[in-house]
């Protein structure tokens, strides 16, 4: 495998490797059994790999993630530990039967996860902290000035967001500095890609890009007659169901077709597509055993030109997707959608 590139999270950011592994998968909302072993070494091969930047939430498992992420960092080569970035988001209210409860942005609580946050995951700093969802209630300004009192203090390095709109960047951005947007991103969630993607771009904010496989629907492994967990998120989700999940198998079958082309899997050519949009994006892949992170990196070294990438836009145009991202519930409180 080629040399992974760095790529800059943002004029005042952190510099990353070329992908990111989303670690949520290994602790929550995908149902199914989750072997912790598996889920360590995928990590340390990520590092070994040259992977950098873990992403997790403090409410993926109701801290679960963060300690597993601590304890693969606890095993990890020194080397590797020191380059890792840990990627935080925080604010989602849980409750002990799994419930969600909304989000709470306000600056004595944004310090109160991340104190839990630095306990769990057993570093002295958060290199990236955002609130997952704009809490409605207080203005994005307090939060993003919690976490800049953070910073000073040395607790986080920088300030990220996350599924924000165009002007909640734009205040955010004119409080502190932002290194980072992350948001979903892929061949068939393109809606950043009109107001969005220009106002980072304007202010020198990067872009983690997760859901670059949504969630599974567009990686070539999933098919229609997969029977999913009552407690895994895509049994919910708008476009695992019916018609639309038959509709959009049918787009990555077409996909199919010019990844067979090119000798590639259908994963490899949907990540790899997310990395030709441009050096500020990074692409988290949720990968929760080796043999998918090592599909995932072997993106690095698909080329697309400009013949490809047209092939791509008509198998796959934008706005192709049936179904929402999330469910009706969810999709309120994603202030991108505004």
């Amino acid at each position: 495998m080629n040399a992974i590139p760095t790529r800059s999270l943002g004029a005042s950011g952190p510099r990353t490797s070329a992908l990111g592994l989303g670690c949520m998968g290994m602790s929550a909302l995908y149902g199914g059994d989750v072997d912790r072993a598996e889920s360590i070494a995928t990590i340390h091969a990520a590092l070994d790999a040259g992977v950098t930047l873990l992403d997790t939430g403090d409410f993926y498992g109701m801290g679960h993630n963060e300690l597993l992420i601590g304890e693969a960092l606890r095993t990890a080569p020194a080397a590797a530990r020191e380059r890792a970035l840990t990627s935080v988001k925080f604010g989602a209210l849980r409750d002990p039967d799994n419930g969600w409860s909304g989000y709470d942005g306000r600056p004595a609580a944004v310090k109160n996860f991340a104190a839990y946050s630095l306990q769990r995951l057993g570093t002295d700093h958060i290199d990236i902290y955002r609130i997952a969802r704009v809490d409605p209630d207080v203005p994005i300004e307090e939060t993003v000035g919690a976490i800049a009192e953070l910073i000073r203090a040395g607790h986080v390095r920088h300030v990220g967001l996350s599924e924000v709109g165009a002007g909640t960047i734009r205040r955010a951005a004119a409080v502190t500095p932002v290194a980072d947007l992350q948001i979903e991103y892929s061949l068939i969630s393109r809606g950043i890609e009109d107001e969005i993607l220009p106002a980072v771009r304007e202010l020198g904010i990067g872009v983690t890009a997760y859901g670059v496989l949504s969630r599974g629907l567009i990686s070539g492994h999933f098919t229609h007659d997969r029977e999913l967990a009552p407690t895994d998120f895509r049994a919910v989700s708008p476009r695992f169901q019916g018609d639309n999940l038959r509709h959009n198998l049918g787009l990555v079958e077409s996909l199919r077709k010019i990844a067979g082309q090119k000798g590639v899997s259908v994963a490899q050519i949907a990540i790899a597509w997310v990395l030709s949009r441009g050096e500020d994006i990074v692409p988290l892949v949720g990968a929760r055993r080796r043999d998918r992170l090592t599909e995932a990196l072997g993106a690095l070294d698909v080329t697309l030109d400009a013949s490809d990438l047209a092939a791509i836009e008509s198998a796959v145009p934008s706005g192709a997707a049936a179904g929402d991202r999330y469910p009706a519930g969810q999709m309120e409180h994603l202030d991108s959608e505004r």
